[in-house]
């Protein structure tokens, strides 16, 4: 089995900084994308940002120039660095992973169990 463990979460206020972390373990060959993504009540989950393997990013309109995506194949880890944050980045965010298994063979997506984020004005 794998299991995405995330922290970093917690409560900042307006124009502060988080840092997310989010690693993988368990039955991993290797890993494909990482990523974060962002939920709040009553709305669907968006992506936030993601990173391929070779680190090719990928961010969503609202968090371009605020947020940095890294990772760290070594340590299976993928981080989020936040900046500037707003009220409006608020919201539980679940990293995932696209996970190569040697068996059974292929690639199979996980999540974290979310971490909240909570940006005061």
């Amino acid at each position: 089995q794998v299991q995405l463990v995330e922290s970093g979460g917690g409560l900042v206020q307006a124009g502060g900084s988080l840092r997310l972390s989010c690693a993988a373990s368990g039955n991993i060959f290797s890993i494909n994308t990482m990523g974060w993504h962002r939920q709040v009540p009553g709305k669907q989950r968006e992506l936030v940002a993601a990173v391929t393997r070779s680190d090719s990013t990928n961010y969503a309109d609202s968090v371009k120039g605020r947020f940095t995506i890294s990772r760290d194949n070594a340590k299976n880890t993928v981080y989020l660095q936040m900046n500037n944050l707003k009220p409006e980045d608020t919201g539980v965010y679940y990293c995932n992973a696209d996970v190569v298994r040697s068996w059974p063979l292929g690639s199979y997506p996980y999540w974290g169990q979310g971490t909240q984020v909570t940006v005061s004005s």
